[in-house]
């Protein structure tokens, strides 16, 4: 794929990064713990102070136009730059379902100054990658370069949003792009089984829609539907112009004044309002008879980023886990349910999810069964989940605590994810959490609080469940799309 025509459709492993305080956060040196005293715990506790001074500050200025701009400059000799836009396929209606997406394909096929090989050219020659995805709320926009090369990232990335010119034989080329990635798609079992999660929790909303689209919308998007989005959704208040790297904040305070002060102003009209998403507990089971194993998930409503259970609900996420057959460890491994897994031979695998959105979220598990084992695996499930809600121990939630911060920790490993994180805190929280707050907020959970939420959350509620496979596992189902967890008997 051509680097400046990359296109990203984001993977379910990737839309569930986009919770709360997301999973890619600063990272900052730990002083050890000192085991003497005197002068030797002074140096330490003076060390600990200035790994935290040294820590880089994440500058965050607000234009007139609204438009956020936040960076971190962390003195590296490389960038990453990108618009991230609070506007996804969560804001489209049944008619126009796909054209966030649509527009992300047609980011990069040209503007007003620049053909589509005027542009691949000049990223190239820059040394310089440019990619774009679309999730349910968000489409992001992102460059990374030299760091001397920063404002021609900006740029470019200004003549993208701004200028496309969105032509009528580039959106026809596209189309049929876009269909063969929705055949790539369907053949991601995951992607599917999640994209029937969010139908079937969804039903009849926006969230319950796929982020690509339906085949017949795809086919009928015109480039009026695509100009009538970018002038609804693309205004200042609702884009983030993040950077990290080697990057100066007043320059790029500079370069966002002169490349986006008057155009988003341009803008005018009322910032339409999120729709909101009922959660409804169902099932829907889709029959294969040519897959030999069964693909299903199980979740319950959840909730939004910035909810005060958030970080409760992502410590109970951890203590669940993940698990497939290559782990070693068997009866040894930290997560209970995969000691039980594994003992039972009940799944050939299975990753817990906390996926948050705005106003609303689910929590579950998505499992890769034999047929004949789906009725045990769901009850050792129920099992677990029960557990929680009632004897889990402090010793499963100190170690959870400390996975969960290790977890998030080291997933920033250099200016893009950094970027990537700055971005969606901006649009989730309006602010970057800092991290000794985020700590400090993790470290408040203990057993009696995961028992508290887990039993809210979890005991006697509707579960939604989504199961692809052949129907001889259906049978083992019937009672399961009812209320999942209605006493405390498993």
């Amino acid at each position: 794929m051509a680097a400046a025509a990359a296109r990203v459709v984001l993977s379910p492993a990737a839309r569930r990064r986009l919770w709360g305080f997301s999973e890619s956060l600063l990272i900052r040196g730990a002083a050890g713990r000192s085991l003497y005293f005197g002068e030797n715990r002074l140096r330490s506790t003076q060390a600990a102070t200035q790994v935290v001074l040294n820590v880089p500050e994440t500058r965050v200025t607000c234009l007139e136009s609204g438009l956020r701009v936040a960076s971190e400059d962390s003195g590296l000799s490389t960038c990453t730059v990108g618009l991230w836009i609070d506007a996804g396929s969560r804001y489209e209606n049944e008619k126009n379902n796909g054209t966030a997406h649509f527009l992300e394909h047609m980011a990069f096929k040209g503007t007003k100054k620049r053909s589509q090989l005027d542009l691949e050219l000049e990223i190239e020659n820059m040394g310089a990658h440019l990619n774009a995805y679309t999730s349910r709320e968000q489409t992001v926009y992102y460059a990374k370069a030299f760091s001397k090369d920063l404002p021609r990232a900006v740029e470019i990335l200004a003549d993208i949003i701004q200028n496309s010119t969105l032509g009528e034989a580039e959106i026809e080329r596209e189309r049929g792009v876009i269909l063969r990635e929705m055949q790539e798609v369907e053949t991601n079992l995951q992607e599917v089984v999640f994209d029937y999660l969010h139908a079937t929790a969804y039903q009849n909303t926006a969230l319950g829609r796929t982020i690509l689209g339906p085949t017949e919308n795809i086919k009928s998007i015109s480039r009026k539907d695509l100009v009538d989005y970018i002038t609804t959704h693309y205004k200042g208040p609702r884009i983030v112009l993040a950077a990290a790297g080697g990057v100066s904040h007043d320059e790029l305070l500079d370069l966002a004044k002169f490349h986006f002060g008057d155009s988003l102003c341009t803008h005018k009209g009322e910032i339409p309002a999120l729709p909101p998403c009922k959660f409804t507990g169902s099932e829907i089971r889709v029959r294969d008879d040519k897959m030999p194993l069964a693909h299903l998930a199980i979740a319950v409503e959840a909730v939004g980023w910035a909810h005060p259970d958030t970080i409760c609900l992502m410590v109970a996420n951890t203590l669940i886990g993940n698990w497939d057959r290559s782990f070693g460890g068997g009866m040894n491994l930290s997560s209970k349910l995969a000691q039980l897994t594994c003992h039972g031979n009940l799944c050939h695998s299975f990753q817990s999810f906390n996926t948050s959105y705005t106003d609303t979220g689910l929590w579950g598990l998505y499992m890769v069964c034999e047929p004949s084992t789906v009725a045990d695996m769901l009850h050792v499930v129920q099992k677990e989940w029960m557990r929680l809600c009632t004897s889990v121990t402090e010793s499963e939630v100190a170690r959870a605590r400390n996975l969960l911060k290790t977890n998030m920790l080291l997933q920033l490993d250099g200016s893009t994810p950094i970027c990537e994180d700055i971005g969606r805190q901006m649009l989730c929280y309006n602010r970057r959490i800092p991290i000794p707050e985020l700590e400090a907020r993790i470290d408040a959970v203990n057993a009696e609080t995961i028992r508290e939420v887990c039993t809210k959350y979890i005991y006697n509620r509707s579960p939604a469940i989504a199961a692809v496979g052949k129907p001889g596992f259906f049978s083992s189902m019937q009672k399961v799309g009812q209320v999942l967890l209605i006493n405390s008997s498993f």
